[in-house]
């Protein structure tokens, strides 16, 4: 129930995105948000494989 998010509900986050920050602001912020995804992802994705990797070294 609360873990989907629809398309009203994306567009509603949106227009108040647009509102509070203003036009100019909204492409900075969305490429500083998509760094920082990027970067977790990199980050989750080594500790995964050192994890793997200690994982198979004691089998």
């Amino acid at each position: 129930m609360f873990g989907k998010l629809g398309a009203p509900e994306l567009i509603l986050i949106l227009v108040l995105a647009l509102v509070v920050f203003g036009p100019s602001k909204l492409p900075e912020i969305g490429k500083a948000l998509g760094k920082g995804i990027k970067e977790f992802k990199a980050h989750t994705s080594n500790i995964t494989s050192e994890i793997s990797g200690d994982v198979d070294k004691k089998e």
